[in-house]
């Protein structure tokens, strides 16, 4: 018995595969034997905490319930929630591609997550699919590319989204959501660009951002998405928002008739019909102004009083806060209340002006309130870089769109884990990239039985007890 022999290195394709495998002698003292024999083998171990969330909340289920699904049901194989939890739960876990599926598709933890019970795809009506249990990208392509009038006629596209069920999906979430004892409502609105490399539906160059992009509107509530509207980059930021206000004021009014709303954004939505509406309808309102020369003349005494301030402090910085009425020539009606920031720093002057119809003092509006709305920018940011919103290549303006709420959907889910989940704990603030990297992203050896599915974990994983935790937590049942 020769055991020492070295054998040549196999390929990691399998070819001139032979018993003994690998063999990297360069690392330790001893050989390092490298094989194929692990059976299957995750790096998405922590999909089942993602799973079990869904479950209990049942975001997919009722998700999936804004589509009409024309295709003949004895020919089904996925049905509309196994394809919207697998292109949910890939985004979740880092697959922005749909060409992602193509591997995923052969994985019995995804399959399980997705609510597969043939998890290794044994029984699949095709030879070819056989040993796949989840869809391929054709599939999913397919549910997005179908047209708003596709029937049962249509040969392939045959799953129809509702495109207004699908907007007010997440504002219905949110409303259910509110404790009835919530006293007051803070909306933040913003707009960002969704840069363009194609020549997709709805291209327009913006100015601004001096390229093609679109001009997707956000509504937040705190942490929670409230709406994602894909727009094209032709109009300002403020196109829709009052339509958008409207539709999610009603909502919540239906549920806290009795409860503040207060509407917070940047000079991008300083409009006069929006903040007619609020005032018309019980809404307050807190925007950004831009910058005039009647504004910055009614600031100048202030600006003077911190210049001297600042010239006394060793920052160099100093901020004085005036408060005066306002009217621009288009806005008819009377004056609103306008509050001017008069800061000096090392740089020089920074003036900047904000509008409300809130009461209360000064400073405290601006520093606490109208500052605060910089976290949204924290939420669109995680949704664009962490679930993909900005994977708008398809050609269509109508997928696109879909493809934008089935990203938000991932951030919901992710957000929900967060706040139920790890509340308390060191990742309870997180964003939902770490939260992928350090409980998603898990090695896991599968194991597919009859009367079960194990899953086993690295006994070197250094969140087991988080892990555990959060599997107690979020099995709360479904809502």
């Amino acid at each position: 018995m020769q055991a020492n022999k070295r054998t040549a290195p196999t390929t990691v394709d399998g070819t001139d595969c032979n018993a003994q495998g690998l063999l990297i002698p360069e690392l330790i003292d001893r050989p390092v034997a490298v094989d194929f024999e692990a059976g299957y083998v995750s790096s998405d171990g922590g999909a089942l905490l993602l799973a079990r969330l869904d479950r209990s909340l049942g975001y997919v289920r009722r998700f999936s319930q804004c589509f009409t699904d024309h295709r003949d049901p004895e020919l089904i194989e996925h049905s509309v929630e196994e394809l919207l939890r697998q292109r949910v739960y890939g985004l979740a876990l880092g697959y922005e591609d749909l060409n992602d599926h193509e591997r995923l598709k052969a994985d019995p933890l995804l399959a399980a997550c997705c609510g597969k019970s043939d998890v290794l795809g044994e029984r699949r009506v095709r030879e070819q699919d056989r040993g796949k249990a989840l869809a391929g990208k054709s599939t999913l392509n397919r549910l997005e590319l179908t047209p708003a009038e596709a029937n049962a006629s249509h040969r392939y596209k045959k799953v129809v989204g509702d495109e207004a069920a699908l907007e007010d999906f997440f504002i219905e979430e949110y409303v259910r959501s509110l404790p009835k004892r919530t006293r007051r409502i803070v909306l933040d609105f913003d707009a960002t660009d969704d840069p363009l490399h194609g020549h997709q539906e709805g291209r327009f160059f913006h100015g601004y951002y001096r390229h093609y992009c679109y001009l997707p509107l956000y509504v937040f509530a705190g942490h929670r998405p409230v709406m994602a509207r894909l727009r094209a980059a032709s109009g300002e930021a403020a196109s829709g928002a009052v339509e958008a206000l409207a539709k999610i004021v009603g909502a919540i009014r239906r549920k806290l008739p009795h409860v503040k709303i207060v509407v917070r954004a940047d000079s991008g939505f300083c409009r006069d019909e929006l903040m007619s509406w609020c005032e018309e309808n019980g809404v307050f309102y807190l925007l950004g102004i831009a910058r005039n020369q009647v504004l910055e003349r009614e600031l100048k005494g202030a600006l003077e009083v911190a210049r001297e301030a600042a010239q006394a402090r060793e920052d160099q910085t100093a901020r004085v806060f005036r408060e005066f009425g306002y009217k621009a020539k288009k806005w008819p009606g009377a004056q609103r209340r306008v509050i001017g920031k008069a800061e000096w720093t090392a740089k020089g002057r920074n003036p900047r002006f904000i509008i409300t119809n809130l009461s209360g003092e000064a400073q405290a509006l601006y520093e606490r309130e109208y500052c605060a709305r910089g976290d949204m920018e924290n939420r669109i940011k995680e949704q664009q870089l962490d679930l993909f919103a900005d994977r708008t290549s398809t050609g269509s303006f109508r997928a696109n769109q879909l493809r934008l709420w089935l990203s938000t959907l991932g951030y919901l889910l992710i957000d929900r884990l967060r706040q139920i989940g790890l509340k308390g704990t060191e990742w309870a603030r997180a964003s939902c990239g770490t939260i992928r990297l350090q409980l998603f992203k898990i090695g896991a050896l599968v194991k597919v039985r009859v009367r079960r599915v194990l899953l086993s974990l690295s006994s070197a994983y250094p969140r087991r007890e988080l892990f555990g935790q959060l599997s107690r937590r979020l099995a709360f049942g479904p809502t």
